[in-house]
């Protein structure tokens, strides 16, 4: 058994995440009040797990999401990007892409819990995500573009939390 600490499998958490992310933003979960003011904040509980994403901003919104075992926080990831330059303040096209980026992030898999798949494809729109590494470090960037132009991309970095009394 590969372990975070003595309580908590790795396997667990990577399955926790999937169903953490489909039920926050990726599945339009509702927010919650923040921990940090001016934030949006979306969480998720399942048994000693609980799943906080945080974020601020729309169409660049920079945030992190923080998995907690037992209260402890044991995985982060942090994010940043959003809408390349040319399509802030386009609302509209905006809103029905970042419709379509739910439907990716919906296809996360315990495999790379991070964002949503290698490649997704619906409408005029293709979801790529490229990443290294696995649950416990890995770093990536997903993009998203619309009839063949990029018009979103988004760096992400992350892992396991091993505080100094791990044994």
């Amino acid at each position: 058994m590969v372990s975070v600490n003595s309580e908590v499998d790795v396997e667990e958490l990577a399955v926790f995440l999937v169903n953490a992310k489909i039920n926050t933003y990726a599945g339009d979960g509702k927010e919650v009040p923040p921990q940090r003011p001016g934030f949006k904040e979306l969480e998720f509980r399942q048994g000693d797990f609980e799943y906080r994403d945080s974020y601020a901003g729309f169409y660049f919104a920079p945030g992190q999401e923080v998995v907690r075992f037992k209260e402890k926080p044991v995985w982060l990831m942090a994010y940043n990007g959003g809408v390349k330059p040319e399509y802030v303040g386009d609302y509209d096209f905006c809103r029905e892409m970042f419709d379509f980026l739910k439907q990716a992030l919906r296809k996360v898999g315990k495999k790379r819990p991070f964002r949503g798949p290698e490649k997704f494809h619906a409408g005029d729109f293709e979801y790529v995500d490229e990443s290294e590494g696995d649950v416990a470090l890995f770093s990536g960037t997903e993009r998203i573009f619309s009839k063949g132009k990029e018009v979103f991309r988004q760096y992400y970095i992350g892992g396991l939390i091993i505080d100094k009394c791990y044994q």
